[in-house]
């Protein structure tokens, strides 16, 4: 990719005057940290900070089929899903394999938002599309129209109530609500990627510059230290939680079985959905390889490849590593054999020195 196809966040320069430091990821230049990965993950364990997470795809899909569609193409389901509530789903390839994770919103009538990752955002219209045409559905890719920030930590409920002009104390995970914030109209969702409290706070664009700068002027009341955070702390906090990234723990070769999202897989929905037939025979099969998170015995970090032994055999292999400052001790995920994670006894190969590795639960 060469420098000219890189994308820009509109609010870059507001960030860069805050300290970050930035790195290429998903076709975007976006801040990678501010203060310290470590400081950062620290302040969203433990009060608040915000990501901008603008790279993030929206797709509008809308029209009297919009139901039935969404059923069709996404493994969850979606009957009982409100207006002003959410649902989190994943987009299956006819064998089973992802072609990305997402959340749904819907917010009035037969109108939903779809949220997609910024790698796949391409891609997942195009599929997207491609499978609308059996419906009455409008697929509308509406990602440059919105902004997108995130609000995460145990104090962001008490921190968003003081700039947010609707009560937010009643709002329930995975619901949202349309509020005022610095005079702009934005969509408050109780939702996030780090495992804790938090909020998503979606807007129109052209009113970025508006939204963070009352947030920053609430911040600086508040005086949260290291309050803006990049991608290091966010891929902490979400291994730190368990919680699946595209490319690593889910993928065209990982399904969501495997990826241990069953709960988010609706198998006996009436009229299946793309991918179904796939995921119910694996299942009924039986799974030979699991993902797992895990913790290991050390501070050194184990990367992505290394290879998972029992007993000197080779049984998976690292998907994702990163450092916990909450248990001071590094953490990732793997793909691994069931019945080694079963039995125990797993280690990794880190330089040389066999080191423990601990599922965080057990199959």
């Amino acid at each position: 990719m060469t420098d000219s196809s890189i994308q820009h966040l509109q609010l870059e320069e507001f960030h860069k005057a805050r300290g970050a430091r930035f790195v290429p990821f998903a076709g975007w230049q976006m801040p990678v940290q501010y203060s310290s990965i470590i400081q950062e993950h620290m302040t969203v364990r433990k009060r608040a900070g915000l990501f901008d997470v603008s790279h993030m795809g929206e797709v509008r899909v809308a029209g009297k089929d919009a139901l039935r569609y969404l059923n069709h193409l996404l493994t969850n389901a979606f009957d009982s899903l409100q207006a002003g509530r959410s649902r989190y789903a994943l987009m299956c390839y006819s064998d089973g394999g992802v072609v990305d994770d997402l959340i749904v919103y819907r917010l009035e009538g037969n109108e939903y938002l779809v949220c997609v990752n910024a790698s796949n955002r391409v891609k997942d219209v195009a599929w997207m599309q491609e499978h609308a045409s059996s419906f009455e559905v409008e697929v509308e890719d509406q990602s440059d129209r919105w902004g997108l920030l995130a609000l995460q930590g145990p104090d962001s409920e008490g921190f968003l109530q003081g700039i947010v002009h609707a009560p937010l104390t009643g709002l329930k995970r995975f619901a949202h609500l349309r509020a005022s914030l610095a005079g702009v109209e934005c969509i408050i969702s109780r939702t996030g990627y780090t495992g804790g409290d938090g909020f998503e706070i979606y807007f129109d664009a052209s009113s970025g510059l508006d939204v963070i700068c009352a947030i920053d002027a609430r911040a600086e009341v508040l005086t949260i230290p290291d309050f803006y955070c990049g991608l290091g702390c966010r891929d902490s906090l979400r291994l730190e939680a368990g919680l699946p990234l595209y490319g690593h723990e889910i993928s065209e070769s990982i399904d969501p079985i495997t990826a241990g999202l069953e709960w988010a897989v609706k198998l006996g929905k009436a009229n299946g959905f793309i991918g179904s037939d796939a995921l119910a025979k694996r299942k009924a099969a039986g799974l030979r390889e699991r993902v797992v998170y895990y913790t290991l015995d050390d501070r050194r970090i184990a990367r992505e490849g290394d290879k998972v032994f029992q007993s000197e055999q080779e049984v998976g292999r690292v998907l994702a590593g990163s450092y916990s400052p909450v248990s001071g001790k590094a953490i990732g995920s793997a793909l691994v054999g069931v019945d080694a994670v079963r039995s125990g006894s797993l280690q990794v190969n880190l330089r040389g020195n066999p080191v423990r590795l601990v599922p965080n639960s057990l199959l």
